[in-house]
């Protein structure tokens, strides 16, 4: 089946303003995979609404399916069937939700539809009875594909439906990004810093059975009078239709008796996104209460988790798969308030353990944000309908927000704990000399003033830690004491960096401030004095890149002796190094690597000699065969470098790789006019947004910062400085591709 370009993804599923678990996590889809892919995949929405409810539904929602009319099935899937430019329907299905037993009108809607069908099970409920297990199998059989959100639901469904293992994706139920810097924060905010805070959230029904937890609370509160549980949420609409408040009365009921009005607060509100990820970041331990065996998952355990909530779970099926790695406690059974009870107080009288589980929580997470989990949809999107090749990723926006956060009055700080910044990890000349230059590209970028404020104190750290003899130190604690690492390390790699950093200054002394041009040539001239002390390769092409800036706006000979002469360094270590089949400067291949070819074909920019940029280009072509494997990026690891007689170790990748490649490939691209350069940059460039053999995001979309490595099986979450920059760096750099051709739309292919 062949369709157009500009097709679009159906989802049918109740949808905002209903109130409902499967409504939110529909509305979710819809907006994370217009943030990742943009128009490339356009989402419009069938309504399922029954005869009580009549709502009023945003621009997406193009047809509204009255589900206890048989009639209406068929007549929405003929009106479907019309649209060319529907290319798959995605069915969110839970047995409440459509009309005839156990939900079997639904039958006559897929029989209908001619289009791709995935069906999404919510729930997948073991041991059924024949007439249920004949729905779900039916539907199994109409379905292209049949997505999961639990291995256990997968297992269920192989051994108890028989459905084809092959047939099935587990994709986990998303969750939001919060920063863990917001907990204290929040918690100070509302009042409850000297408060342990628990919650529960959803909306709320028998089956929550918060009451399990109201009856463990007196001993617990006798003892820690500091504990605060928040109920949030409101009655299902379903239960008021029923039986109006009856459950949360009884609730208030228990909460008289037992002397908890001080302790026990309920939020009885159905609450927006923004509000509920608040009173799920204060809190210090979340509970999970239900009581049903047989939950498959749960949205509100997941949101709990990825808030860095320490969980206490009953042993539903989704908190048994993800309870584990010492990440929350998982209760041997359900309604037994003195298990709830022990779990407290050891969770409250043992802080250390209540936060590292919490960020052990925090940290698995991280997979399931509604970023990566809307690739796996879109990926999945494009296998059924064969046009993979025309989904897109969306440029991120460029954010400051890290970047600033990192940055105090003397310089910008080198890690963070999450998104957390680390005072006790100090600063880096490398770091800061990275910032300047970042900011200087900012401000030609975008010819903001906070550039031009940060990029005055990255330049007045290195001020600060240069030398009397023109050298520079890299090392700085939080006290701005130099630290032993200094006379430890070899600095020249730094040294490089700030001339680096300096030359790009004085390159762009007619957009920016004379002060702080001349600021950059005072420290220019004294480091200048030193510049033969720099010895190691990648020291030398950093070199190399400051000279080029300067001689860029001064081009003195002095300065082109000085390059030809670091350059021909370069080139003695090629010739030493290369063999037939080694294309390179070094026996091997560590971090940074795409220096070395860039500072060369500065070199030819600078000298006009094409001996440089000769080599410049066998190895960069050289390096680059080895970077771009099966339409992704695949960089050196940190793990085990690419030694010249070594297999190559894989996995263990890092943004500041990613990012030198980007930076090379655009010098390239604009100095050749190779096409290739140019695809090959913008390939490098979705490694952040998903791209990478993980297909996770590598970037952090609340504050713009870089994720700073790309493991095995995992991402490393923390977001520091060398690898929030680069990413920064890359961003201005696709900005400026973006800038360059008015016509040319904020996507890139995948």
């Amino acid at each position: 089946m062949k369709f157009e370009k500009g097709i679009k993804m159906l989802i049918v599923s109740s949808y905002p303003p209903r109130e409902c678990g499967i409504a939110t996590f529909s509305n979710d889809i819809v907006n994370s995979v217009k943030k990742v892919f943009g128009h490339t995949l356009p989402i419009e929405v069938c309504a399922l609404q029954n005869e009580m409810n009549h709502f009023e539904y945003g621009n997406e929602v193009k047809y509204i399916l009255s589900t206890a009319s048989i009639d209406e099935y068929r007549l929405v899937a003929e009106k479907i069937n019309e649209r060319n430019d529907i290319g798959l329907v995605c069915i969110q299905h839970e047995f409440g939700l459509y009309g005839g037993e156990y939900g079997d009108y639904l039958l006559a809607f897929l029989l209908a539809l001619n289009k791709p069908i995935i069906t999404v099970f919510h729930t997948v409920l073991p041991n059924p009875d024949e007439k249920r297990k004949k729905v779900v199998q039916a539907i199994i059989d109409l379905s292209n594909r049949i997505v999961v959100l639990t291995n256990n639901s997968q297992e269920i469904l192989t051994n108890q439906y028989n459905c084809q293992k092959s047939k099935i994706n587990v994709i986990p139920h998303g969750t939001h990004i919060v920063l863990w810097e917001q907990k204290e924060i929040l918690k100070t905010k509302y009042h409850y810093s000297d408060k342990i805070v628990m919650s529960t959230f959803g909306l709320i029904s028998e089956n929550k059975n918060i009451e399990t937890v109201l009856y463990s609370l007196p001993e617990i509160i006798a003892k820690h009078p500091e504990v605060i549980y928040l109920v949030i949420g409101k009655t299902h609409p379903e239960i008021i239709k029923r039986e109006g408040e009856k459950y949360c009365n009884m609730l208030m009921d228990i909460v008289q008796k037992l002397h908890l009005e001080k302790n026990v607060v309920f939020i009885n509100e159905y609450l927006e996104l923004k509000q509920l990820l608040k009173y799920l970041t204060l809190s210090d331990i979340y509970l999970f209460t239900s009581k049903d065996p047989n939950q498959a998952v749960s949205g509100t355990f997941a949101y709990a988790m990825s808030c860095g909530c320490a969980v206490i779970s009953t042993p539903i099926p989704h908190a048994v798969e993800a309870l584990k790695e010492g990440n929350g406690i998982l209760l041997n059974g359900f309604d037994k308030p003195e298990e709830f009870q022990k779990a407290i107080l050891k969770l409250i009288e043992s802080k250390e353990e209540r936060i590292a589980m919490g960020k052990n929580a925090y940290s698995l997470s991280h997979a399931t944000t509604w970023e990566n989990i809307a690739i796996q949809y879109g990926l999945l999107f494009g296998k059924l309908t064969n046009r993979e090749e025309d989904l897109s990723f969306n440029l991120p926006p460029i954010k400051l927000n890290h970047i600033k956060e990192l940055t105090t009055g003397v310089g910008i700080l080198q890690f963070s704990n999450f998104s957390q910044p680390d005072p006790v990890s100090g600063y880096t000349l490398d770091d800061n000399a990275r910032a300047l230059i970042n900011m200087v590209m900012y401000h030609n970028y975008c010819q903001d003033d906070t550039a031009l404020k940060l990029a005055n104190t990255y330049l007045s750290f290195i001020e600060d830690i240069q030398r009397d003899n023109g050298r520079f130190d890299n090392y700085k604690n939080y006290e701005c004491q130099l630290t032993p690492q200094n006379s430890e390390v070899n600095l020249d790699d730094a040294n490089g960096r700030a001339l680096w950093a300096l030359g790009y200054v004085i390159a762009h002394k007619h957009t920016l401030p004379l002060d702080l041009v001349r600021r950059a040539e005072k420290c220019w001239d004294k480091a200048l004095e030193n510049i033969y002390e720099i010895t190691s390769p990648r020291a030398i092409a950093y070199t190399i890149k400051g000279l080029y800036g300067y001689y860029s706006i001064n081009p003195k000979e002095t300065i082109k002796k000085y390059i030809e002469q670091l350059a021909d360094n370069l080139l003695n270590h090629y010739h030493i190094n290369s063999e037939k089949n080694w294309c390179w400067y070094e026996d091997y291949m560590t971090y940074a690597n795409n220096v070395l070819p860039e500072a060369m074909l500065y070199s030819y920019l600078a000298t006009g000699n094409h001996k440089y940029k000769k080599i410049a280009i066998i190895t960069f072509d050289f390096l680059l065969s080895h970077y771009f494997m099966k339409g992704q990026l695949k960089v050196i690891s940190n793990k085990g470098w690419f030694k010249k007689e070594n297999e190559r170790v894989f996995y263990g990748e890092q943004p500041i790789e990613v990012a030198t490649t980007i930076i090379t490939l655009d010098l390239f691209y604009e100095v050749t006019g190779n096409i290739k350069y140019k695809d090959q940059l913008e390939l490098a460039f979705i490694w952040f947004l998903g791209n990478n053999h993980l297909k996770q995001i590598m970037y952090n979309p609340e504050n713009g910062a870089s994720y700073d490595g790309l493991e095995d099986k995992h991402v490393n979450i923390n977001q520091g400085a060398e690898s929030t920059l680069c990413f920064f760096k890359s961003q201005l750099i696709m900005g400026k591709h973006a800038k360059k051709n008015a016509n040319q739309t904020k996507v890139i292919d995948i």
